[in-house]
């Protein structure tokens, strides 16, 4: 990974930067090096917890690690709806999670909020095109 060997010749100093760490993580998410990505977004949370996107990614990488998984994703993101009441994209991924654990009602009804905040952002194409939700599809093209 030349890309995050080049990160490691930055100064320690500048290496816990928020945008440096997001650099990393991206590096590691495009790499599906999930733990490591987990560990980043994790730390940017705690740095920057009024930043909606760093939740969004650390319930992403947590899902994908290895020992993670739905539940503990969904668990950063139900803290995260609190925090952020107009965020679309929790709304969408905690959608997702419940639908993947075959819970529809609940993620149609987490999709509907996801659709109602996005507002004149129409999501619907992404939840057609997303194949966490393809249990609810049908649904999905008639709201």
């Amino acid at each position: 990974m030349a890309a995050d060997e080049e990160l490691d010749k930055i100064t320690p100093a500048l290496r816990a930067h928020p945008l440096v760490l997001l650099v990393r993580y991206e590096i590691y998410a495009k790499a599906k090096k999930w733990e490591g990505a987990a560990e980043i977004a994790g730390t940017l949370v705690k740095l920057m917890p009024e930043q909606s996107s760093f939740w969004i990614c650390s319930a992403y990488a947590t899902r994908r690690k290895l020992g993670g998984g739905i539940p503990d994703a969904k668990k950063i993101l139900l803290e995260a709806e609190s925090k952020f009441p107009s965020e679309y994209l929790i709304r969408f991924n905690l959608a997702c999670y419940e639908c993947q654990s075959g819970n529809l009602k609940e993620a149609m009804q987490w999709l509907e909020q996801a659709i109602d905040l996005a507002g004149k952002k129409d999501i619907r194409m992404m939840a057609l095109d997303d194949p966490d939700l393809e249990p609810l599809w049908c649904q999905i093209s008639e709201i």
